[in-house]
C-alpha cells in the first residue's frame, strides 16, 4: 500500500505541494509495483491507477516509464540520505564516511532494492537495458559521489585515496557484508542481524585506517 502519510507530510520540516505530493505517491505506487509486478508487467496506466492520479498527471511528471524507473530507484537514495548533500564536508572525513556507511548499508539491503535488484536479474536477458537503467540510476551514481568525495578528502591530507573510483567501489562492496548474500538467497538471517552494526562500524574504521596518512 502506498504511503499516505509519507507522501503528505513535510519533508525536513518543508510542507510539500500538491504537485509534490502527486510526485512522491506516483514513484512509490511506481517502486511498489515494479517490485511486484516486474517491469514488463508495468505499466503507466497501472502506476496512475495506484497513484489515485490520472495517466496524464504521471506522464506530466515522468515522460516515460524508463524515466519513471529511474526517478523511482533515485527515489530511494534520496529516503536514505544517499545525495551530494551527505558527502559534501571533505574536512570531516572520518564522520562522514561513518555516517554514509550506515545510510548505505540500510539503503543496499531494504526490501524495494532487494526487490528491483532481483527484479533486474530476472530481465536481463530479455531487457538488458533495464539492468543499465537500475545501474546508472542507482550503484554508478553513488559510486561517483563517492569517488567525487574522496578526491576532495585528498586534498586535506588526513587521508588519501590514490584510486578515488576504485576505493569506492572496495568500501561499498563490503559494506554489503555477508547479509546482502543471504537476503537475495532468500536465506536466514536471524543469527546476523545483532551483528550487523559492528560490522559495518568495524568494515568502515579498517578502511579508514587503511587510507589515513
Amino acid at each position: 500500500m502506498i504511503n499516505e502519510a509519507n507522501s503528505a507530510a513535510c519533508n525536513h520540516g518543508v510542507v510539500k505541494t500538491r504537485s509534490e505530493q502527486k510526485r512522491m505517491r506516483i514513484l512509490d505506487a511506481a517502486i511498489e509495483l515494479f517490485c511486484v509486478q516486474g517491469f514488463p508487467h508495468t505499466s503507466m496506466d497501472l502506476v496512475a491507477k495506484k497513484a489515485e492520479v490520472s495517466k496524464q498527471t504521471v506522464y506530466s511528471h515522468f515522460g516515460s516509464k524508463d524515466e519513471l524507473f529511474v526517478a523511482a530507484i533515485e527515489s530511494k537514495c534520496v529516503v536514505h540520505q544517499l545525495t551530494g548533500n551527505l558527502l559534501g564536508d571533505s574536512l570531516n572525513a572520518e564522520q562522514t564516511i561513518v555516517t554514509f556507511a550506515k545510510q548505505f548499508s540500510d539503503l543496499v539491503v531494504s526490501e524495494e532494492v532487494l526487490a528491483v535488484f532481483k527484479t533486474c536479474l530476472a530481465h536481463a536477458d530479455t531487457h538488458p537495458e533495464l539492468s543499465k537503467l537500475y545501474f546508472d540510476a542507482g550503484p554508478k551514481h553513488i559510486l561517483a559521489l563517492l569517488a567525487d568525495y574522496f578526491t576532495a578528502v585528498n586534498q586535506h591530507g588526513e587521508f588519501y585515496f590514490p584510486q578515488p573510483h576504485d576505493s569506492a567501489v572496495r568500501l561499498s562492496l563490503m559494506l554489503f557484508g555477508e547479509l546482502k548474500l543471504r537476503l537475495e538467497l532468500r536465506l536466514d538471517v536471524t543469527d546476523l542481524m545483532p551483528k550487523r552494526a559492528q560490522y559495518i562500524e568495524d568494515t568502515t574504521q579498517m578502511f579508514l585506517k587503511a587510507h589515513r596518512v
